[in-house]
Formats: C-alpha cells, structure tokens, sequence
C-alpha cells in the first residue's frame, strides 16, 4: 500500500477557496480523495489561533478527521499588518516526514513552496500532489509538483 503524508496551509485555502468560490475547503473529501487505497503516515493542518470558539471547534474536526493541528499565536503589528504563516515549519516537516512517505501532499498556492517541492520530487524521488485554487496558486509551484491537483466545486462544502 501506498504511504501519503500530508500537509495543509490552512490559511492559504481558506483565503483562496473564500476568494475565488465564496466557499469553504470540505476537510472531509480532501481527505478522502488524497487518501483513498493509501495508509497515512503523516498529515498535518497548520493554522494561525486567534483564540475564538468557532476556530477551535473546527480545529477540533481537524483533529476528529485524522489532522495533528498545529497552532502559531495571530500577531498583529503596530502597523495594522498580521503576521502568521506556517512556510518554514510546513517545509521543515515535510522534509522530516518525506522519509516515511511515498507522496507528499500539499494543499497551498504558495509559489515559496516550489523550491520544496522540487526538493522532494527531484532530490529524494517523491511523488508530490500539490491541491490548490487554479486562479491563485503559482505557476512555479504547479509546474513542480508531480501532479497539480486543481481546487474546485467537488472540494468545497454545500
């Protein structure tokens, strides 16, 4: 069988599938679809934690669908600009977790991560599905992965 690690930027899909769909990301058929006929060996969703009840509640479906949730504080700056992505630690376990994987997943749009991406498919021969929202996912980044796996209206909820 098959070993799939996977990897979510949560506030990447969140902000792409809201700006391009008016939806949100359906956590349950992602997870179906990317892990179906395969054992999970990693998956995890990395969410920035404002502190607000409905944000735990849904950390807590993460959790309840197989995801290990992890948080960094929401920080705002004096600026009015909010600081909080998860790249460099979304890079960093993907490469500690590649070892026990056949395929990386991601789901980002993010063009930072096309360097890793190359990185596992080309240095350490993984097979890496990349989801993400055509509209607002980068051309480097989709023309890295082994397979660009588009987010539509099968992924999103209601």
């Amino acid at each position: 069988m098959e070993k799939v690690a996977l990897f979510v930027d949560v506030q990447n899909v969140y902000y792409t599938t809201r700006q391009i769909y008016k939806q949100n990301f359906d956590y349950n058929k992602f997870w179906q679809e990317a892990t179906g006929g395969r054992e999970v060996v990693k998956a995890v969703a990395y969410a920035i934690d404002r502190g607000d009840k409905k944000q735990q509640q849904f950390q807590n479906i993460l959790r309840a669908i197989g995801f290990d949730v992890r948080l960094k504080p929401y920080i705002q700056r004096s600026d009015g600009s909010a600081k909080g992505d998860w790249d460099v630690g979304i890079t960093i376990d993907a490469m500690d977790y590649s070892d026990l994987a056949d395929v990386v997943v991601l789901v980002s749009g993010d063009g930072d991560f096309d360097l890793l991406v190359d990185k596992l498919r080309i240095d350490r021969g993984k097979r890496v599905e990349v989801y993400g929202v055509r509209d607002l996912t980068s051309t480097s980044l989709i023309n890295s992965a082994s397979e660009y796996i588009p987010i539509t209206q099968r992924l999103l909820l209601g």
